[in-house]
């Protein structure tokens, strides 16, 4: 089936069924946030990105279900005016959770990044020279530092 028949049959459905199929794609995509956004609170990473694929399809069965939703407002305000409310106010949770969600990932890049920065300065300081310059100071081989740290995201 091209996009095309794709569009043209969810534009066709009937206006409840419309609207109910883009309800509960919503509900599953905000349950979705939420598992994922409690699981990064937690320090969960890897059980966090677990659930990306799911959340992905489910984002995309939304936007094409909210995009059909545009392209037919006029005739599911007429005909089903309550499921469109209903789904308002839906789009508006999920508004709220998906800023949330972000505001989650941000904090956990963020101490990643602190993390992989201090651990650089340590490993960096291991490398110093231990022996006295000439001027009575520990001499510092820049060369010697830390030039970077590899991180194996397989574990």
């Amino acid at each position: 089936m091209t996009a095309a028949a794709r569009l043209a049959a969810l534009d066709s459905l009937p206006a409840e069924e419309l609207c109910h199929m883009a309800e509960t794609a919503l509900a599953a995509l905000v349950d979705v946030m939420n598992q994922e956004t409690t699981l990064l609170r937690a320090g969960h990473m890897r059980q966090a990105s677990v659930l990306t694929p799911e959340k992905t399809r489910l984002a995309q069965d939304y936007v094409s279900f909210a995009r059909s939703i545009q392209r037919q407002g006029q005739r599911l305000g007429t005909q089903a005016p309550a499921a469109l409310a209903r789904l308002r106010q839906g789009h508006e949770s999920l508004a709220t959770q998906m800023a949330e969600n972000l505001r989650v990932l941000a904090t956990a890049r963020m101490v990643t990044e602190d993390l992989l920065t201090d651990v650089a300065k340590v490993v960096g300081q291991q490398n110093k020279a231990k022996a006295y310059g000439r001027s009575g100071a520990v001499a510092i081989d820049p060369a010697s530092s830390a030039r970077g740290i590899a991180v194996n995201r397989a574990m």
